[in-house]
């Protein structure tokens, strides 16, 4: 591996050859400091689950079209005993889209305007998804609990970005830009990128507050929520390092440098909340953001159709229910689809990346 090349993994024949090698293409550009790949590594247009951090030059084809795709997780104020996940199943296949409801009135709006406003509060597909979690187990209660998490809550995770808005900036930058080649960090595109960037960043933020409202209000309950954690997966940041100033880009990879930190496994398996230790250089400030794909969506069906109802596959292990009218998008993210989330979380704790705070398990997942 190169000098400037890190992977962070406890197996390395775990992780696929082709999204290594994408890696290393990547860490040959001009400027760049030092490439990461995390556990849930594996391939894509550029490889998911990487970081880039460079000098001098942005890569906006590295953040990627979904820009400020990332996760929110909420603490309802559901009590866990009260929970009606049969109701709550009900509820959502027989609104079939929460996308009518209306929004809330906003009064803190920290994004200015887009064509794509249209669709705030809304999931979009691929691995996007809503889930109602309980607490399952709690390792640090002290900060579990000084953190403001209740475990005789219902949880919320949210996982969405931009919904097109992002895909519509990273075009243009390549049409009028060539942004694909790389921007000089001082020159007027990527000035005028990272603009557009942070508002799509938060306009992302903000839409899956509203997809949190949004399903709340279809389930009937509370929709007073509290959001204590926003972590943005697609992201280019700046951070000053003795003087000099590196660009951070995130493609599918939790910064580690703000805090608690959600990290979800597939919808049949736990998600684990975790504090990231003092020192992340090693992966690039940054932790993985889930378990990384294992099969290619094509191949789905034709592995699972036959271990699989169309009932039997929208319940996992934990007996959690899945409602999603697109059949094959089932197949798509069915648990098996997915790398094991504690193999994961092996890897980036025998790093001494992490310190795992609790775990939770899904009650309810919701998808398009």
């Amino acid at each position: 591996m190169g000098n400037n090349i890190t992977i962070i993994s406890s197996d390395k024949n775990w992780l696929e050859q082709k999204a290594v090698e994408q890696l290393k293409q990547i860490a040959a550009l001009p400027g760049v400091v030092k490439a990461v790949g995390l556990p849930d590594l594996h391939p894509g247009k550029v490889p998911v689950g990487t970081v880039l951090i460079s000098e001098n030059f942005i890569y906006p084809h590295i953040v990627g079209n979904d820009i400020g795709c990332g996760m929110s997780l909420f603490i309802t104020g559901i009590e866990k005993r009260k929970a009606k996940v049969d109701r709550w199943s009900k509820k959502l296949e027989d609104s079939h889209s929460i996308s009518h409801i209306d929004l809330p009135d906003d009064d803190n709006q920290s994004f200015s305007q887009t064509p794509f406003d249209k669709y705030l509060g809304t999931i979009g597909g691929g691995n996007h998804f809503a889930e109602l979690q309980e607490a399952d187990k709690v390792y640090d209660h002290d900060l579990f609990e000084r953190s403001g998490f209740d475990k005789s809550k219902v949880f919320l995770l949210v996982h969405s970005g931009s919904r097109g808005y992002g895909e519509s900036i990273l075009d243009k930058y390549i049409k009028e830009f060539q942004a694909q080649k790389g921007l000089p960090a001082d020159s007027e595109g990527a000035k005028l990128y990272m603009a557009e960037h942070n508002n799509a960043v938060k306009w992302a933020e903000q839409n899956r507050r509203f997809i949190a409202y949004k399903l709340l209000t279809t389930l009937g309950v509370n929709t007073d929520a509290k959001q204590v954690i926003d972590s943005t997966h697609n992201s280019l940041t700046i951070k000053n390092l003795e003087d000099r100033n590196l660009f951070i880009h995130r493609k599918g990879a939790s910064p580690a440098d703000n805090g608690l930190v959600v990290i979800p496994g597939s919808r049949g398996s736990l998600t684990y909340l975790v504090m990231p230790c003092e020192d992340t250089f090693l992966s690039g400030y940054s932790l993985a953001h889930g378990s990384g794909r294992k099969w290619e969506r094509s191949m789905c069906k034709y592995k699972l159709e036959d271990k699989y109802t169309k009932e039997t596959i929208k319940i996992t292990k934990f007996k959690s229910r899945v409602v999603c009218s697109d059949n094959k998008l089932l197949f798509e993210e069915a648990p098996e689809a997915y790398k094991n989330i504690d193999t994961v979380i092996q890897s980036l704790d025998e790093a001494g990346l992490i310190k795992v705070v609790a775990t939770f398990k899904p009650l309810l997942t919701y998808k398009v």
